[in-house]
């Protein structure tokens, strides 16, 4: 029997039933590109049966009976074909859908659900199906009646994860490469190399897993801590070829690609500590058991292009995808400069710089890797010194790498680290734990667009998508993986996936709340950071003053807050108006509804001088990606924290911060301190100098104090200018960036970050 007839039929003549306004949307995430509300409800029960019609449909049945089974006890019969005309779910895989492979048409009425489209696209619209199968009556869920058609609107939608700092077990990989399935994520970039361990069995070159696979001790607390503390525990952990045939066989079902990534030439101390003869200097090395960036990196011998060579042809048959990652990231130079190999190559190959060098490794890596018909990516440093001839790039430090890559017709994946670092904080950090730095919220990742606006239409078809990279320095176990991913990896979903036009945060956060339901069931240990009552600090009408405002995204609820340290409660002083803060206030606040409280309590010191709201101006403006609140970050009472914060920071990328205070009136000066922060692993630099300068007129300024390297350097943070009989209005406060970061750092030649916080004036 012809199957398509018994379902078109009746959803045609019901179509005219269906309306566009008056019904809320189903949560479903990411945001379907068309979904039409009808009337009544689909009946799912236990007597319900899925008919699998067309190739490769069986893994959307296999999909669905999981889910069904594993968080409700549900099992459904499956058939092939079935004479059926009520009852049923309809799968079925065509060969040439009209929006590519991925796309998928659902139409549920109250007699069936028919999913259709290619074999990836009924699969995506199987999790559709999943997220709408929510508070069941008994073992019965009533789904509204609905027509969804659905494509996504970038082809590359990823999730990354490194194994080489914290390891994880296949298990866990399966139920991570789960998780993007179910979000409609495509790629798996599989970080499995680095300094701290080397994580795949390479046959030929056993030692890399018997060495290089395990480190003696890892760092205890944050790597800026002073003096570092190890454990003596021993670590490591590898997959077996096995184990990769398997995951990628796992992955396949769910029509996901894995990338795997083989670092080079640099972070290789796992592999040098296994096989040192492929050093410039020849080792002893050790696996390393803190974070960072280390010297000792591949040296471009003929011996070590055969070593890489033989890795990446065993990799290579593992993973059947298009690209192999190589890389390319953070590669000091410091050992080339000294190597005779190195510098005798460098003439021979007429190679003006280390730079070219490195673009020379890279290229000969490509080479073959194109030999063996597959593509090389690698982070957007291999743009150095000469872009490989088909390499992809994979765009980290902003949007720079991956505009320029794209002009030179160069695919791109868009990954910057201001929005798609899932290893940064996503709330306040005395609430979450340990992170790496910075401040990415489940808002910031919505926000975010990988396509450019400075890429012109013939440019931006290169850009292949975007990905969320989660580095594991902080990560340790797969609880902690969960919180840092979730519901962060939803937001990105939603901006890869669903029209650009359709993209409305308030709109994505009542579904993503209402979606925790269903997190909840999964046992998701997600973050509810975005359940927080935020601040926000503006500048008071009175004099040495900030005023701050309250708000959360909770409905019906209450802020309560206390400026004396303790805890709030319903007794406390209720949140209606904005808040002036005109001394030193320990700031402590939270939401409660029905009496219960929402969220964790969160708390902001505020240290109030003459500075503190007062007018500031700024010569050149901080980076886009680190000027959360302005310039009056610099005056706003609150002293930054380290590890870095992102949203109480200024950042310049190799500019220098020159700000001018207007105190009002002439005023007595008796101090001025100045917070910068010295973050090398993150390429924040204290400033060469810093001098102050002063006016009556805010034209024409003094210079009355300057502290240079030295200086700065023992202070470390707070930079303290004493003043004796000192009276003016206006106070020029010019901190002069590093400038290039210097050999054997990490970012070596880069422009440094200067990052400046609060201007203090007593």
């Amino acid at each position: 029997m012809k199957i398509c007839c018994i379902i078109i039929l009746p959803f045609l003549l019901a179509i005219n039933l269906f309306c566009y306004g008056g019904i809320t949307d189903p949560v479903i995430i990411p945001k379907p590109a068309k979904l039409i509300p009808g009337l009544g409800k689909f009946n799912l029960n236990e007597k319900t049966i899925i008919v699998a019609s067309g190739k490769d449909a069986e893994n959307s049945t296999l999909s669905l009976n999981d889910y069904l089974f594993n968080y409700f006890g549900i099992k459904l019969k499956t058939e092939n074909a079935s004479s059926q005309k009520t009852n049923f779910i309809l799968l079925k895989t065509i060969s040439a859908p009209n929006q590519g492979n991925e796309a998928y048409r659902m139409d549920v009425n109250k007699n069936f659900i028919a999913i259709s489209g290619g074999a990836a696209g009924v699969f995506y619209g199987v999790q559709t199906l999943k997220q709408l199968l929510t508070a069941p009556s008994g073992k019965e869920f009533n789904i509204p009646c609905m027509h969804i058609e659905d494509y996504p609107r970038y082809t590359w939608r990823g999730m990354h994860l490194d194994v080489s700092r914290h390891f994880f077990s296949k298990e866990v990989i399966e139920k991570y490469i789960d998780y993007l399935a179910f979000y409609k994520m495509n790629t798996f970039h599989w970080h499995l190399t680095d300094d701290q361990g080397w994580r795949i069995e390479i046959k030929k070159y056993p030692k890399l897993t018997q060495k290089g696979a395990v480190r003696n001790g890892t760092l205890i607390g944050h790597s800026s801590e002073t003096p570092e503390i190890f454990d003596t525990i021993s670590y490591g952990g590898f997959y077996t070829q096995d184990d990769v045939k398997e995951i990628v066989a796992y992955a396949a079902k769910r029509y996901i690609t894995i990338v795997p990534e083989i670092e080079l030439p640099g972070h290789a101390m796992a592999a040098l500590a296994a096989y040192p003869e492929y050093s410039c200097t020849g080792g002893p090395f050790e696996v390393i058991n803190k974070w960072g960036v280390f010297d000792d990196v591949f040296c471009p011998r003929e011996e070590t292009f055969k070593f890489l060579e033989d890795v990446l042809s065993e990799i290579m048959e593992l993973f059947p995808g298009k690209y192999i990652h190589i890389g390319g990231d953070e590669c000091p130079k410091a050992r080339w400069k000294k190597c005779e190999h190195c510098q005798d190559l460098m003439k021979k190959e007429k190679l003006k710089n280390e730079n070219e060098l490195q673009s020379y490794f890279i290229k000969r890596m490509e080479t073959f890797i194109n030999s063996k018909g597959k593509t090389l990516i690698g982070w957007d440093e291999i743009l150095e010194g000469g872009l490989a001839p088909n390499a992809a790039v994979m765009s980290w430090r902003g949007a720079e790498g991956g505009i320029a890559a794209a002009k030179l017709k160069h695919f791109v994946v868009m990954t910057p680290g201001a929005y798609c670092y899932f290893d940064h904080y996503q709330g306040s950090p005395k609430n979450e734990p340990l992170a790496i730095g910075g401040y990415i919220t489940v808002e910031k990742v919505y926000s975010y667009e990988p396509t450019p606006k400075e890429l012109k239409k013939p440019f931006q078809k290169y850009v292949l998508g975007a990905q969320g990279n989660v580095w594991t320095e902080y990560i340790a176990t797969p609880e902690q993986l969960e919180y840092m991913v979730f519901p962060r990896i939803c937001a990105l979903s939603e901006v890869l996936w669903s029209p650009k036009k359709l993209r409305n945060y308030t709109d994505f956060k009542w579904r993503l709340i209402s979606h925790f339901k269903t997190l909840d069931m999964m046992k998701v240990n997600y973050s509810k950071a975005i359940f927080e009552t935020k601040f926000l600090v503006s500048s008071a009408k009175s004099d040495s003053c900030v005023e701050i405002s309250l708000s959360n995204d909770i409905e019906n609820s209450s802020i309560y807050y206390t400026l004396d340290g303790s805890e709030p409660t319903v007794s406390s002083n209720k949140y209606q108006n904005p808040v002036n803060i005109s001394s030193e206030s320990l700031m402590k606040f939270v939401a409660f509804k029905n009496n219960q409280q929402i969220g964790k309590t969160c708390e902001q010191k505020f240290w109030i001088t003459k500075s503190s709201g007062k007018k500031i101006t700024l010569l050149n403006e901080p980076s886009k990606s680190y000027n959360t609140g302005g310039s009056l970050t610099l005056v706003d009472g609150i002293v930054g924290r380290s590890p870095w914060y992102g949203k109480e920071w200024l950042g310049f990328l190799g500019e220098d911060c020159n700000a001018t205070i207007d105190l009002g009136t002439k005023q007595n000066i008796s101090k001025i301190t100045v917070d910068v922060l010295s973050a090398e692993w993150s390429w924040i630099y204290l400033p060469k100098s810093i001098e102050i300068l002063v006016s009556d007129d805010g034209i024409n300024f003094t210079s009355v104090k300057k502290s240079d390297s030295p200086e700065i350097e023992k202070q470390k943070r707070a930079i303290a200018f004493n003043f004796e009989n000192l009276k003016t209005r206006y106070i020029k406060v010019i901190a002069v960036n590093y400038g290039k970061i210097p050999a054997g750092k990490p970012g070596e030649g880069e422009k440094a970050w200067l990052f400046m916080d609060e201007i203090m004036i007593e």
